[in-house]
């Protein structure tokens, strides 16, 4: 068995389809069925079976994952050592939300260049699912997120970031046509212009607005906060983004608080990892840096 014939098999997994994995390793395609044809032959199991366009696990090759996660993540952690470990070299790709990446994270990535100058750094802006999904199949370094009670699963470790309260916000003339969001059993012919379906917030207001029986008009989704709140600035909706998000609006007057009763209209940020991966000098240093500058 070959080490590259593991690291296809971790690809195809995390890619979803042959073809992909081809893309990504820039083999051929004949090349990835004929590995793992090799690794199948030699463990004596079909690890894949195929579900329309794309490639599933079967219970051996689910069986068969932790098992080549380790054993990739030993190799790397073997190799780290032929460089100097304390110079922080290496790449880390982090996937974080607009609003911490604009709002919470340039102290950290300041920090985190200081002290590791030769390390790379990608950010990736993602919406919430997509850095929970990332996390758990191990596409990503870390992932900067919110916690909420939907769980992001048992292969991947949090560490807190800083706990931030969350309002209802929008313009003044907004919220004098709409001024009442804790009676109830209304409608409201206004929009709410919000982060897509996911966002912990955005289900908060969600939940507390069918529990109030309050129909607002519809939906607008925007991935920019920036966007959102100049949306809003103009009249055209409310939105609901956590304090921090809007110090600048507040103290200006362009935007104001519309009181709600949201119970702990709080949510946590956290730095989320994979917890079978190895963690790289850089990446420990940094995650350090995500638990020091935490709120």
């Amino acid at each position: 068995m070959e080490l590259k014939y593991l690291n296809t098999f971790l690809t195809i997994v995390r890619e979803g389809s042959f073809s992909k994995a081809a893309a990504k390793l820039n083999y051929s395609q004949s090349t990835i069925t004929f590995q793992i044809g090799q690794l199948e032959q030699e463990f004596n199991s079909k690890f894949f079976e195929k579900s329309g366009r794309i490639m599933r696990l079967t219970k051996a090759g689910e069986q068969f994952l932790p098992y080549v996660e380790n054993a990739l993540a030993s190799i790397e952690q073997i190799y780290s050592f032929q460089g100097d470990l304390a110079a922080f070299h290496g790449e880390l790709h982090i996937g974080t939300l607009e609003s911490l990446l604009c709002y919470r994270l340039p102290p950290i990535l300041k920090a985190f260049s200081n002290q590791a100058p030769h390390a790379k750094i990608f950010i990736h802006v993602m919406d919430y699912p997509k850095i929970r999904d990332a996390l758990q199949r191990g596409n990503l370094d870390i992932g900067i997120l919110y916690e909420d009670d939907v769980s992001l699963g048992d292969n991947v470790g949090t560490i807190p970031m800083g706990r931030y309260s969350v309002g209802l916000f929008a313009s003044f003339a907004t919220q004098q046509r709409y001024p009442d969001f804790i009676t109830g059993h209304c409608k409201m012919e206004i929009p709410l212009i919000s982060d897509v379906q996911g966002c912990p917030f955005r289900r908060m207001l969600e939940h507390y607005l069918d529990e109030r029986a309050i129909q607002i008009d519809h939906v607008i989704e925007l991935g920019s906060v920036h966007t959102m709140k100049r949306l809003v600035e103009a009249d055209m909706g409310i939105t609901i983004l956590p304090h921090f998000a809007v110090e600048t609006e507040l103290r200006k007057g362009t935007l104001v608080e519309i009181q709600t009763e949201i119970q702990t209209p709080v949510v946590n940020a956290v730095c989320g990892y994979h917890q079978n991966h190895w963690i790289s000098p850089a990446m420990q240093l940094f995650m350090d840096l995500c638990g020091e500058k935490s709120e």
